[in-house]
């Protein structure tokens, strides 16, 4: 079938055994090369929006920035696909981190799996954020009802900074990393505090999903979707409560869940 512009195709739709045609809308690819002190350092594919909070995020989450303040200067030309960032720290040392694992045998027990980045970055969490099960499900109900991109296209992930009562930000893109990377860079350019807050997030969890929550600094993590054994693992390990499955009135709450209301009035 046909492009016709606007990210949109016309296609051909059965409902049931009857065909019609109509103009529909799909997720924008976009890539995305960060030039960091003059040297291509990295090509990302994402959503076209929120670039620069993406990047923010994307260097913090690799372990090149700590802090915004480290950015001395960055634009984004989005016609030629390009960031431009120049940080205030030499990145020769930075770009071997980046790629070499770091094996440790007394970091905790699954730490093993960090990258050496992740090491000097990842921490755990001490929140003292309190949710009940009931605020999970507004939670995720506000954020998918928010996600104009997803009920458009169907095609992006969506991740949010959330206090227990409402949405602070939400940020979608084509990969759910870079999606929390938007969220990770929101935070830092604005300076938001992120100890009693939680992050909301429509895709499967990971080792590295939970690796970016734990750099973010949030203490609990709720999502629709299914986590992975090692990222149970790294959420014990680093004190970080995850919550799956949180659709049709039904969640899985997997580690740490003294942070949920009802488990604590159980056990009072």
């Amino acid at each position: 079938m046909d492009y016709t512009g606007q990210n949109c195709w016309q296609v051909i739709r059965f409902d049931g055994k009857d065909p019609s045609s109509l103009d529909d809308e799909v997720a924008a690819e976009f890539p995305l090369t960060v030039m960091l002190n003059g040297e291509e350092f990295a090509t990302m594919v994402c959503s076209p929006t929120d670039l620069e909070e993406l990047v923010i995020g994307f260097l913090a989450s690799e372990g090149i920035i700590r802090f915004y303040d480290e950015i001395s200067s960055m634009s984004v030309d989005e016609k030629r696909g390009f960031a431009y960032i120049e940080i205030t720290k030499d990145i020769g040392s930075l770009q071997y981190d980046h790629s070499k694992r770091f094996i440790g045998s007394c970091c905790g027990k699954s730490r093993q799996f960090y990258f050496k980045s992740d090491v000097k970055t990842a921490k755990t969490i001490y929140s003292r954020l309190s949710i009940s099960v009931d605020q999970c499900y507004a939670l995720m109900r506000k954020m998918q009802a928010a996600s104009e991109q997803f009920i458009r296209t169907g095609g992006v992930h969506n991740a949010a900074l959330a206090s227990p009562d409402e949405m602070l930000a939400i940020r979608n893109d084509i990969g759910r990393h870079n999606a929390l990377d938007k969220i990770y860079g929101h935070i830092l350019q604005e300076r938001i505090p992120v100890k009693n807050k939680l992050i909301v997030f429509s895709g499967r969890m990971s080792s590295e999903v939970l690796l970016k929550i734990s750099k973010i600094g949030a203490g609990t993590l709720l999502s629709k979707s299914a986590p992975t054994d090692l990222a149970l693992q790294l959420a014990d390990d680093l004190g970080i409560t995850v919550i799956g499955f949180a659709r049709k009135g039904r969640l899985n709450v997997y580690t740490h869940p003294h942070r949920i209301e009802e488990v604590n009035r159980q056990h009072s």
